[in-house]
Order: C-alpha cells, then structure tokens, then sequence
C-alpha cells in the first residue's frame, strides 16, 4: 500500500491519501517495532531500562499519531460533503501536510512529558539497569506519576477523537438529508465515518489495554497471561493495522485497480506482452 500510494502523481496530490499514506506508515512502524519487542521477548532476551525506555517511547509516539490522523481524515470527509465548494481550497496539500505535522508534533510532545516523568525515576540506585522482565511499554511505568499520566492522556485521547468523529458523522448526516447534498457522495462520507469510527476504537484499545493486562496478571498464572497477552496483540495490533489497508485498498476504485496490480506482481502487463 506504500509503494502503490507512491506511484501515482493522484495519490500524492490529494490530501485524502496523503493522509492515508500518513496513517499507513505510522502503523507499520509500529508493527515493526511491536513484533521486534515480540521476537526479543520470544527469544528470553533482557534489555537494559535505557534501551527499553527508547523502545517505548517510540510505540508511545507511533500509537498516537494513528487515532489522530483518523480525526484529521473524518473531518476532510466531512469538508468534503458539507462544503464541497470550499473542499478543494481548506483540503490543500499545504494544509494538508501542516495537518500532518500537528499530529506528530502533538504525538512527541506526549513522548517528551513521559521523558521527563520517566528521568525522575532514582536509577543510580539500583544495583544494575538490566531489566528483569521483558521489554514493554507496561514496564516502564515504573512510577506512580507515569502511570496517572498514561492513564488521564489516553482518557483526553479517547474521548477528544471520539467526540470529532461522532461530531464529523452527525454534520454528515444532516448535510445527507438536504435536498442540495449529493446523495450518493453522502452515503458513502457516512460509510467511510463509520470505519473510521471503527478503526479508532481499534487504534485506542492498542492504548487503553495496558491496565487490562495489569489487572490479568494478578490474577492468572504466568503461562496462561503470555497466552492472553499473544491474542490481544494479534487481535489488537496486528489484525487493526492490516484493517486500514484492507478496508481502502479494497474500497477505494482508485487505489483498488493499481493495488492489485503490483500485488499481482504486474503479471497481467507480462501475460499481455507475451500474448501479443
């Protein structure tokens, strides 16, 4: 899906899959990274707090940028139906791309305040800074205050994003009911909200389980929690990511026709070569 959004100038001028192209991105670093962190642990191997911390740090960036990009594309959607006049000067490339950095920046802003509450910890007084548990971003809240600041920000995240899309969804649907609203451009708005309403309540389990899983491991037994601990990940992680490529490279008749094209390995260019 990377590849093919790059492989069209359309693609890289329309601010609809430059931000898709955005989204994609952010999940598959953090794909990367989690099954890393999966492979290490797998394979018993212990990081040291720093490396662990940078680890992270780095997932708690990625994770955030993918609801927020969510928000940021809901509301082109719903510019796109409401003022379709006007879409085609709000929804520039310019904008579009200042879209984009806010979101990171507001994502490394969190990666900064959970820096300094993490630099309060007293390392020196350990007697080694090897971890004696595997590496996660569960393990590093090793203080009270991370822990409250992890729990009240994924609160602001949760609701904040929900309330923009449902709020983007409503404003869709009202403009749906007018006579002067193209009907069919509408519906489909509506349906691709209702994705993004989906997606993001995937995106944010990814943020919000941390505490599930401190609350399992109390109370199973240490075989049982890594079994549980593999399923939340597959479900969560991995099959929620994979979601977003699913859903546009499948539904969008844009991108479908050039996605399977390179999927096929452009063989149906080969097979008409040698045809002819």
């Amino acid at each position: 899906m990377l590849f093919t959004l790059r492989s069209k100038r359309v693609f890289c001028e329309t601010s609809r899959y430059v931000l898709l192209y955005n989204l994609l991105f952010a999940d598959t670093v953090q794909m990367t990274q989690t099954q890393l962190l999966y492979l290490l642990a797998a394979c018993r191997i212990r990081m040291t707090y720093p490396v662990c911390g940078v680890f992270a740090l780095f997932a708690s960036l990625t994770t955030v940028i993918s609801p927020l990009t969510l928000v940021v594309m809901s509301l082109e959607r719903y510019v796109a139906v409401c003022y379709p006049l006007r879409h085609a000067t709000i929804m520039t490339i310019r904008n579009t791309g200042v879209a984009i950095v806010v979101v990171w920046a507001f994502s490394l802003l969190n990666v900064l305040t959970r820096v300094f509450l993490l630099l309060e910890y007293p390392f020196e007084d350990l007697e080694s800074l090897q971890m004696t548990d595997i590496c996660s971003v569960m393990a590093m809240l090793i203080r009270p205050s991370s822990d409250h600041y992890d729990k009240a920000f994924t609160g602001f995240l949760f609701v904040s994003s929900s309330l923009s899309i449902i709020s983007s969804y409503t404003g869709v649907m009202v403009a749906a009911r007018s006579a002067s609203t193209d009907k069919a451009s509408a519906r489909k708005a509506l349906n691709t909200l209702l994705l993004h309403l989906v997606q993001l309540g995937l995106s944010l389990t990814a943020t919000i389980y941390n505490p599930i899983l401190k609350v399992l491991l109390k109370i199973l037994k240490r075989i049982i929690f890594v079994r549980v601990h593999i399923v939340f990940y597959v479900c969560i992680f991995i099959f929620s990511r994979c979601l977003s490529s699913l859903i546009y490279g499948l539904r969008d008749q844009t991108i479908r026709p050039v996605l399977l094209y390179h999927l096929c390995c452009r063989l149906k260019l080969s097979v008409l070569k040698t045809t002819n």
